[in-house]
């Protein structure tokens, strides 16, 4: 058995991860047989290890692949369960993102921490449409909320500006706010709010579902007021459709491993 079956298709820390990219670029790939009859996890020294055949898998780099949950540990499992007659990473998001968080976030803790800070920088809370009045409004009803929470949360003060031009926010706030990222001390809770910064472009909508003031539907929604405005007026069509399918997917795993 190859511990690393899956070596180099499963993305680490800074790949790319956009899922139709993703999709579009695998199919050529012929992924391997699926050569185990069962997956399940055992618990030692604090962590729950995955086993297929009683055998521990690793990441690509090779680290045990283990979690420190026992409701995310299952739901491992049931994912490489599900697995059919070959292991097929696209349809793997919470192994996929658990060896991001341990083969890349683990050895980049400060730079990930630094990133999601950056994005609060220039917020997509922030940034509110000039027209239509409508789009204003919508923009309004779903992020103005979400600004009262880290005021009230983290006592912060965003400045909300029209139009596309950056505006600087304040010292204090982003401050305010790269300590409260710091206290994700754990290496997958921190991979996991940094998939929804960079999926949402907000962490001030990641850090309402960490402290449960968004649950994931509000919170995606919340993240996509603009394209979904503009599926209205102009339509969508089936690419852009599969790539909100699989990037909701993908949102919901990340808010899952987060909260767990």
């Amino acid at each position: 058995m190859r511990d690393d079956l899956i070596s180099g298709s499963l993305p680490v820390h800074g790949a790319d991860i956009d899922p139709v990219a993703m999709a579009r670029r695998d199919l050529q790939k012929k992924w391997p047989k699926r050569f185990y009859k069962s997956a399940e996890t055992a618990f030692s020294d604090g962590a729950y290890s995955l086993l297929l055949d009683g055998r521990p898998a690793k990441t690509p780099a090779r680290r045990m692949l283990t979690v420190r949950n026992d409701v995310v540990a299952q739901a491992l499992a049931a994912e490489w369960n599900a697995q059919e007659e070959v292991v097929n990473p696209l349809k793997m998001p919470l192994t996929r993102l658990i060896n991001s968080a341990l083969d890349g976030v683990s050895q980049e803790v400060e730079a990930v921490r630094a990133e999601i800070v950056r994005f609060s920088g220039s917020d997509l809370v922030c940034y509110r449409a000039e027209r239509p009045d409508a789009l204003i409004r919508e923009q309004a009803n779903a992020w103005d909320p979400v600004l009262a929470f880290a005021k009230s949360r983290f006592g912060v003060e965003f400045c909300v500006v029209s139009g596309v031009m950056h505006k600087t926010q304040p010292e204090a706030s982003l401050a305010k706010i790269k300590s409260e990222v710091e206290k994700f001390g754990d290496t997958l809770h921190l991979a996991a709010l940094n998939v929804l910064t960079t999926l949402s472009g907000s962490a001030l909508i990641a850090l309402a579902v960490a402290h449960r003031h968004l649950d994931v539907e509000a919170a995606f929604a919340a993240a996509h007021v603009d394209e979904d405005y503009q599926a209205r007026v102009w339509g969508a069509d089936d690419e852009a459709v599969e790539r909100r399918r699989l990037r909701k997917r993908d949102f919901e795993i990340a808010a899952f491993l987060l909260l767990n």
